[in-house]
């Protein structure tokens, strides 16, 4: 009898965790939920941009990229960092950061401002997804992970899904600048839900603390960033990530509405319809890859099969004429929800590196990442431009279906070498490195 006693005390002990790690979880995602909104915000009032600072579609995509270069410049530090300091208070200071960016690109009247403020953002955002993954590899065993990450990418991903035809209508509703204004507001709120929930260890983890501690001690700064630098397998899940993501950055965060309107004569709320439907893609797809690679025990094969489906999907997109705005929404839907494999380079990545260096290691995947919004956003535009024909519109270039379909060839690409990198990585059958 009292060993029945005890058992239903440990289960319940546990269910009770697990809540309580869940929610913390969520919680400190919610920061990754709104860098999300303020990534993908472009995509909404791209217009409104160029016809307010005068810009081309190139120094529209230079001005998004600023965001990336940030991000970019800081996720090695951010990884150093949230392996050694308190994760709750660099998640709050982070957050302060993101909310005054914001406030000064909804107050900016020249470019100069507005790229300081994206930079501002861009430099915060680094830390968001690490920060997300440092605490949930603290609350759960390493067999939940690609679980876990897939719902922390599905948070982001619902910021992004906010940041489409919910923010175009409050943008044409109010403007854009108050609807950015309401957006800092927003980030007050989230501001004090992670002050009030978030914790950086489960109770009674203090050995499990200190143990991590003296390890990266004795690893030292040099070592540890030797490990996860001069990993090949680090910098292969990096590139497919940076591949597979693209459909976020090119379509969900700046050129997705321009081109249905031009390429499929969609109007501009229609658009939007398509773009945000491919962020409930993604929001599906994350949790739904994570848990069949937890079940199947892999992680490469369905990174492969993502990889081959979603090259077949965004052809179809491409060269299929006369498509109607249901069966475009359909397939942004599946370029979301195929595109998704790539939440599995983190859990393969952590697996592949020391416990103690996770966050560092999978920093050198979103280096990667945000490189590719470095690089591709402004290429993307540039493309465009090679063959606009100088015609204007209420300030702002008209570019024709030919200019935007060559422009998007960037993507199948993209997929393509993205699926040659998977035969390159080891498959760690969901086991950690001891």
């Amino acid at each position: 009898m009292q060993t029945n006693v005890i058992a239903v005390e440990a289960t319940v002990e546990k269910s009770d965790h697990t809540v309580l790690s869940w929610f913390v979880t969520v919680t400190a995602s919610l920061f990754f939920f709104y860098t999300f909104i303020q990534l993908n915000i472009f995509n909404a009032i791209d217009k409104e941009l160029m016809q307010t600072f005068h810009l081309n579609a190139t120094a529209l995509g230079n001005l998004g990229s600023i965001y990336f270069y940030a991000d970019a410049l800081f996720l090695l530090p951010a990884g150093l960092l949230l392996d050694r300091f308190s994760t709750k208070k660099m998640l709050l200071f982070l957050v302060f950061i993101t909310i005054i960016g914001t406030f000064l690109f909804a107050i900016a009247t020249d470019y100069f401002l507005a790229a300081f403020a994206r930079f501002l953002i861009g430099a915060a955002a680094a830390f968001s997804f690490l920060s997300c993954i440092r605490i949930a590899s603290r609350w759960f065993p390493a067999r939940k992970m690609a679980l876990v990450s897939g719902v922390i990418v599905t948070m982001a991903m619902l910021g992004g899904l906010v940041a489409q035809t919910p923010m175009a209508l409050l943008s044409s509703a109010i403007g854009w600048r108050q609807a950015m204004l309401l957006d800092a507001g927003l980030g007050i709120i989230i501001f004090i839900a992670i002050l009030s929930i978030v914790q950086n260890y489960p109770p009674g983890s203090q050995d499990k603390m200190q143990a991590d501690r003296a390890h990266l001690k004795n690893l030292g700064l040099r070592q540890s960033i030797q490990l996860v630098v001069l990993n090949p397998q680090n910098w292969l899940g990096g590139i497919y990530t940076s591949l597979m993501n693209l459909p976020v950055f090119l379509l969900g965060a700046i050129w997705g509405i321009h081109y249905l309107t031009e390429v499929h004569h969609v109007t501009l709320l229609e658009a939007s319809y398509a773009t945000t439907i491919f962020f409930v893609g993604v929001i599906l797809g994350c949790p739904v890859f994570g848990w069949i690679s937890d079940h199947i025990g892999r992680r490469v094969l369905p990174m492969i099969l993502g990889a081959v489906i979603s090259f077949a999907v965004i052809l179809y997109l491409m060269y299929m004429p006369d498509l109607s705005l249901i069966s475009i929404m359909i397939l942004f839907f599946l370029i979301g929800f195929v595109t998704s494999s790539q939440v599995l380079s983190y859990p393969l990545i952590a697996e592949l590196n020391p416990p103690a260096l996770t966050s560092t290691a999978i920093s050198i995947v979103s280096i990667t990442i945000m490189m590719g919004g470095v690089i591709f956003q402004p290429l993307f535009g540039w493309i465009m431009s090679l063959g606009w024909d100088g015609a204007m519109m209420d300030g702002a270039p008209i570019y024709s279906s030919q200019n935007l379909l060559l422009a998007m060839w960037i993507i199948p690409i993209a997929f393509v070498v993205g699926f040659s990198m998977t035969f390159l990585m080891k498959e760690t059958n969901c086991e950690p490195k001891k």
